[in-house]
Parts: C-alpha cells; structure tokens; sequence
C-alpha cells in the first residue's frame, strides 16, 4: 500500500471517533450525544497544551500525546470501570496495528510514550485527561445529575478518583478551580444585550 494510501485511511479511521461514544454514559445516567472520543480528544489536547506551558514542558510533545491518548478506542471501543473489569484491551498492539503502518514513526513513538507514562509529558497528558472528565462531571453536576455529583465528591471511602491520580502541580491548582467555578462563568464578561 502506497504512503498516500496508508494515510488517507488513518484519516477516515480518525473521523470515526466522532461518532464514538464514551462509556460513562452508561454509569452516569445520562445520554449526552456530544460526549464522543473526539470531542473528549479535543478537550484533553487543549488542557494538555496548558498544562505543559504551566509546567515548563515541550507543549508540541504533549499536546501529540494527548491527540492520540484515546486513537486505540477506534478499535477497542471505550470501556467503563465495568467493562474494565471484564474486558482486556490489546493497546501495544491496537498502536502496533493502527499507527506502526504509517510511514512516519513520531505517531506511534508519541502513543507509546503516553501508555508508558513515564516521562513529564507523558504524565501531563494524563492529567489532562483526568481534568477533562473533571470538568465533564461538573457540567453535569450543573445540570441536575446526580450520579456526577456522586463522583464529584466520591465515595466516602475513596474521595475524588480523578483528582486523586493528579500528580503535577498545575493539575492539581486547575482541579481545585474547576470545582469551584460556574461552568457558565467563563461568559460573564463577554455577554451584551447589544449588537455592535
């Protein structure tokens, strides 16, 4: 298969996470049609980027990181702490199969990196996963639901289970914020009754 080839099916492979759901809608009682592996991706990458700045990281290493932290699930599909339990996804060889084949190497070295989460990047890009699904719990918590309120403040026993795997201090300062602040806020100053 020619290098346009290869690509041009990463691509259409990549424009089918728009159309993944994430598993946590089973659990959280809600069916947010919006909350797919892509727009989940996007999120992630843009606090991914922020994060490396604060942190004083290469923002390029992980905002690649964060783009692909979720690309196996194409193949694997999103799995719940339920599924988790049951289910034993193959990502060294989901990233073997999907990015090894393309005729640049940077995609699947940047994967591999993510899944070892050892290097300060790697694990900015994690956080940026985690304070996603943090700001995710909180919308919903500003909608009425429950479940994400039960999650939000966790169970007696454990606490915040995202918050609680936060490991650099940027995350950690964001987290803390983001329980705070109205979802809506962010259009308090921007809003006008008038058109210019």
């Amino acid at each position: 298969m020619t290098m346009i080839k290869k690509v041009t099916n990463f691509l259409y492979e990549v424009g089918t996470m728009r159309r993944l759901p994430r598993m946590h809608r089973q659990t959280l009682l809600t069916d947010d049609a919006t909350d797919t592996i892509a727009a989940h991706s996007y999120r992630v990458t843009m606090i991914g980027w922020h994060l490396a700045k604060m942190e004083k990281l290469d923002p390029y290493k992980t905002v690649m990181m964060c783009l692909l932290h979720d690309v196996g699930e194409i193949r694997t599909g999103d799995q719940n702490w339920i599924h988790k339990k049951y289910i034993k996804a193959f990502d060294s060889e989901v990233i073997e199969d999907q990015l090894g084949t393309l005729p640049f190497s940077d995609l699947e070295d940047f994967a591999v990196e993510y899944n070892d989460k050892t290097t300060p990047e790697a694990i900015v890009a994690k956080d940026a996963d985690l304070l996603d699904q943090l700001l995710l719990l909180r919308e919903y918590e500003w909608q009425g639901n429950k479940e994400a309120t039960i999650w939000l403040e966790g169970k007696a026993e454990r606490g915040n289970a995202q918050i609680k795997m936060l490991n650099s201090d940027s995350a950690k300062e964001l987290a803390q914020e983001i329980l705070i602040q109205n979802p809506t806020q962010w259009w308090d100053q921007v809003w006008t009754n008038k058109n210019r």
